[in-house]
């Protein structure tokens, strides 16, 4: 209702009504700390936060990419109120090479590095990122931040012929990039970067899509995902991909992200997506704590009969996929990509 009395026809990407979800990321860090000493680690929150409080303080180096996101809107529209207080330097976009620091982020970081992850969720920090949400004039409420809890989920997984892929499950698009991996290997391609290879691969994904945008929203009302990685399911789906011919490309927005794989000495493998959606999120920078709210929200859609359709509590459809693999012959490998 909010949206539609503010006439919008879709969840905007930008400003405080882009700000619309609670922000995860540090209930993930909590949870794979967690996890971490259950298997003997040992290293101190404010070891692990050391290096990014530290590098929020003394600023980091400005990167041509980062320069030129900063100086225009990709919608074409001004910057949220206060982006420019933390993002800009006299109102224009930071030169390239120069240092960047974010002295209210450290501050936060270093904070929740002394109180510990949940203070964010239901602490002193959360006290100031509600009051300035409310502020800005986002609809997250502290009520909304104190019921939010990180969760551990049962990985999807797809047999290869040398190998069996793991990935995340709903609301992420996990079952694509496995759906992607298997009708390619079932296309029996024996070269790579020929017409064969790079066309298989395309004409993979599109049905992979196809199968994401019509299946993947909050888990709690996703249906089974495990039977499109049924290998029947993909034999008969493989056989609708022309070798010679393109098929239609639906509609795919813009994505942008990191992904990070790590092994230790013991074999220890993680895997690892962490991101803000688009450049700047939402543009909404929190004035006291620097911190730069996510845009992940804008992928609900405002039509009630839609798969992602905003109700309140609902979690959104997402990119992130952080993959792994475990080979017959015993190795692990992590791998992902940028973009999601």
């Amino acid at each position: 209702t909010r949206y539609r009395e503010k006439g919008y026809d879709a969840v905007p990407a930008r400003g405080p009504d882009a700000a619309l979800t609670v922000a995860g990321a540090v209930s993930g860090w909590r949870l794979a700390s967690q996890f971490a000493e259950a298997l003997g680690g040992r290293i101190p929150r404010r070891d692990l936060l050391a290096d990014a409080v530290r590098r929020a303080r003394e600023g980091i180096v400005v990167s041509r990419s980062q320069s030129q996101m900063a100086a225009g809107n990709r919608d074409g529209s001004p910057w949220p109120a206060g982006f420019s207080d933390f993002f800009l330097v006299d109102g224009k976009p930071p030169e390239i090479g120069s240092r960047l620091a974010l002295d209210r982020l450290s501050d936060t970081l270093d904070h929740i590095a002394h109180a510990g992850y949940d203070d964010f969720y239901r602490g002193d920090v959360a006290s100031t990122v509600a009051a300035d949400l409310e502020t800005v004039g986002s609809p997250v409420t502290r009520d909304d931040l104190a019921k939010h809890q990180a969760t551990m989920a049962t990985p999807l997984s797809l047999s290869l012929e040398d190998a069996t892929v793991y990935n995340m499950t709903a609301p992420t698009q996990g079952l694509a990039s496995l759906i992607i991996l298997g009708l390619f290997e079932r296309l029996g391609v024996k070269q790579g970067e020929g017409f064969d290879h790079i066309h298989g691969l395309i004409e993979a994904t599109k049905r992979a899509f196809a199968v994401r945008d019509a299946e993947i929203t909050d888990p709690r009302y996703v249906g089974d995902l495990s039977r499109f990685l049924e290998a029947d399911w993909l034999d008969r789906e493989v056989e609708k991909i022309d070798r010679k011919k393109a098929a239609p490309w639906g509609n795919n927005g813009d994505g942008d992200t990191i992904w990070m794989g790590v092994i230790d000495k013991t074999g220890l493998a993680v895997s690892f997506i962490q991101s803000v959606f688009w450049e700047y999120g939402s543009g909404v920078v929190l004035p006291r704590t620097g911190i730069l709210w996510q845009n992940r929200g804008s992928s609900f859609s405002l039509d009630p009969k839609s798969v992602n359709p905003l109700t309140p509590g609902r979690k959104p459809f997402h990119t992130l996929n952080p993959p792994l693999a475990l080979f017959n012959d015993g190795r692990v490998m992590t791998y992902g990509s940028m973009g999601g």
